[in-house]
């Protein structure tokens, strides 16, 4: 299983999409994050799904983050004007990092947009889903739901 902190290693070399992100504090989120779940969403601005999937990831990101929840998520676009005009019309209430040449979804070998990865407070990869479905949305929240109610790790 891949473990979050090759997730958080890779990720520390993407270029942020958002300006008033530095390398500094990104690196202190990502210090943070030790014995969080952690749902990593993979996204593109000309993916319709991505954009249905938004307000859903605000609410549950609003919702859990005072639990041990985080959204981290990662933008695919080639062209990271597209990326800013996408977070314009859908603004997003978690962090966004830009990854133009996809070396974190290569990395987890997404299969489609948006991909989501669901982490537990282990740092392991729990499930993955790829598309996002409005049926769905209570089977996914189930689980993080669940992994929230389990023990912090213990190192």
């Amino acid at each position: 299983m891949k473990k979050i902190f090759f997730v958080l290693l890779l990720l520390s070399n993407i270029h942020l999409s958002q300006a008033n992100n530095t390398l500094d504090e990104f690196e202190q989120q990502v210090h943070q994050l030790k014995g969080q779940v952690v749902l990593i969403d993979f996204w593109a601005s000309w993916c319709i799904p991505c954009k249905d999937s938004f307000p859903w990831l605000n609410e549950i990101h609003t919702s859990y983050k005072d639990d041990g929840f985080t959204v981290l998520s990662v933008n695919l676009d080639a062209i990271k004007q597209n990326a800013t005009d996408f977070l314009k019309k859908y603004p997003a209430s978690f962090p966004v990092f830009y990854d133009p040449r996809g070396k974190v979804a290569k990395a987890f070998k997404l299969k489609g947009m948006p991909s989501s990865i669901l982490i537990n407070r282990s740092g392991n990869v729990v499930s993955r889903h790829v598309g996002f479905n409005e049926e769905k949305k209570h089977q996914y929240q189930q689980e993080i739901v669940q992994l929230l109610l389990n023990n912090p790790i213990d190192d």
